[in-house]
């Protein structure tokens, strides 16, 4: 297991991200940065029946684009949170664990949130919780700061759907079962979710085998 790496924050973040908490000794996830848009801060991916479809937490636009990733609000713009756990539903209600884990993560999409990083990190936690998988995860004290350690691996743009997964010389996302792999083809990458709700506790064995 490695010893430490720096990661953004992220709303059910994509398995390349998982991966790095599972091969990762402790993980500190960056308050500090600049919020920056489209981005997997506040957008996942799943798998539809159509093929893949994003689901975008919407936010307050901040006074200033300096606005630090913790101070990023919520917005209740759209009735996203219900809009958005139709679109879980949807998707992998066919799945084998979707109906064991549903309660478990509905309460996010009734309970209104204020800040997206304490979001984020709750699902981020219940996640682990379930899959049991017990890593160290900090907040980052300032930006970039690892407890005065520059020696941390940096993550924090080469996971962002605007990167080329392939850049990653570090991930491989293996084959698992997908609800509807048959109709769109395996898709990797997605957002944890898809893994959770497709393969349940074994997520952690895919999750160790994309690590290279």
């Amino acid at each position: 297991m490695e010893r430490a790496c720096l990661l953004s924050s992220a709303y059910w973040g994509p398995i390349q991200y998982y991966s790095k908490l599972y091969s990762y000794r402790n993980v500190f996830v960056e308050a500090h940065e600049h919020y920056v848009k489209q981005t997997y801060r506040n957008r996942c991916v799943i798998a539809s029946p159509a093929g893949t479809q994003a689901l975008t937490v919407p936010i307050i636009k901040p006074e200033t684009d300096k606005c630090a990733m913790k101070d990023i609000r919520i917005s209740d713009h759209g009735n996203w949170r219900h809009l958005h756990w139709n679109a879980l539903e949807s998707s992998y209600r066919n799945s084998p664990f979707f109906e064991y884990y549903a309660d478990d993560f509905l309460p996010f999409y009734t309970k209104q949130w204020e800040f997206l990083f304490d979001f984020n990190e709750a699902i981020r936690q219940k996640v682990c919780e379930l899959i049991d998988l017990s890593i160290n995860v900090v907040p980052t004290d300032a930006y970039g700061l690892v407890d005065n350690d520059d020696t941390a691996d940096d993550f924090r743009t080469l996971i962002s759907p605007k990167v080329a997964v392939e850049a990653d010389e570090r991930f491989a996302c293996p084959v698992y079962y997908q609800v509807f792999q048959n109709r769109n083809g395996f898709i990797p990458n997605l957002s944890i979710a898809d893994l959770l709700f497709n393969m349940g506790p074994e997520a952690l064995l895919v999750l160790r085998d994309s690590v290279k």
